[in-house]
């Protein structure tokens, strides 16, 4: 389940494994085409106690280069621990599968991403042992989805695009896009990426824009807050409302109690279940119609 931004920079390479190999070309970076994309297991600790692990990791076939894995890192924030880590990531990697691995990080930030793009270089000031080239996505190489028409043809690459620039001032160009996309697409996959940008964008301002332009969609991920399974949960109580109220009003009729239109009206427009609850209770052996409210 994604429950954060930071998840979401790097889980929708997970929901499409092959969205890397779309956008990359398009941050001008070339790639070479994947002809199949297989998850691996993300814990690279070793028998010693100490744990690290990369967030999303795939092995990538292509017909003609051979295989080669491709591990997808997302970063906040400099962080001067990560490149020790990510020296690692790939030695152990490498030891491990005998295959090339490539690190990819993802960004929200253009600082963020250049500093990410530093290479990372292991040995003396004369002699280097090793050198790590991080490829980076973020802000200034992945470009901005504002055609709607863009947008639908691939609502992953749109997705990827409104949370690479959340925090540009372009954004909301971006968002009416992929909004627009998401209501031309429909359906199960269009919920799902709907919720996936809420939570994706995490806390910025721009996500009750998203909130707005997403109230009618339903939700992917329970409990994530999102105003998509407000609306779902909202729309679900008072369907439950409306057929305990339906019940009671049967229950009156089949004993021949007479319901005036005040009450059936009062009845009707109740939408707490806890109180339809009792009245139904007291439906089932009123003498009269008033009983139902006693004490209220």
């Amino acid at each position: 389940m994604v429950s954060s931004a930071h998840e979401a920079m790097h889980h929708i390479f997970r929901d499409d494994p092959g969205l890397f190999a779309r956008v990359l070309p398009k941050a001008g970076i070339p790639f070479p085409e994947p002809a199949a994309i297989q998850p691996l297991d993300t814990d690279l600790t070793e028998i010693r106690p100490l744990a690290r692990r990369v967030d999303t990791l795939f092995r990538v076939d292509t017909a003609e280069d051979g295989g080669f894995l491709l591990a997808v890192e997302a970063q906040g924030k400099p962080d001067p621990d990560k490149p020790n880590s990510w020296t690692y990531y790939l030695a152990h990697l490498y030891a491990k599968y005998q295959l090339p691995p490539i690190l990819l990080v993802v960004c929200r930030d253009k600082a963020t991403a250049s500093w990410a793009a530093e290479p990372v270089r292991v040995g003396l000031p004369v002699h280097t042992s090793m050198a790590v080239f991080p490829l980076v996505l973020g802000p200034g190489n992945v470009p901005a989805v504002t055609d709607p028409d863009e947008a639908t043809e691939d609502l992953a690459l749109a997705v990827f695009s409104a949370l690479a620039h959340a925090k540009d001032p372009g954004l909301p160009a971006i968002l009416d896009a992929l909004a627009a996309a998401v209501a031309n697409t429909g359906g199960e996959t269009a919920q799902r990426w709907a919720e996936f940008t809420e939570v994706g964008l995490g806390d910025i301002p721009a996500r009750a824009l998203w909130r707005q332009l997403m109230a009618t969609y339903t939700p992917r991920f329970p409990g994530s807050g999102t105003l998509i399974e407000e609306t779902l949960i909202k729309g679900e109580a008072e369907g439950r409302a409306k057929g305990r109220a339906e019940d009671i009003l049967r229950v009156l009729d089949r004993r021949g109690i007479e319901v005036s239109e005040p009450v059936r009206e009062r009845v009707t427009s109740c939408t707490d279940l806890e109180v339809l609850g009792i009245w139904l209770d007291r439906s089932l052996v009123a003498s009269k119609v008033e009983e139902l409210f006693a004490g209220e």
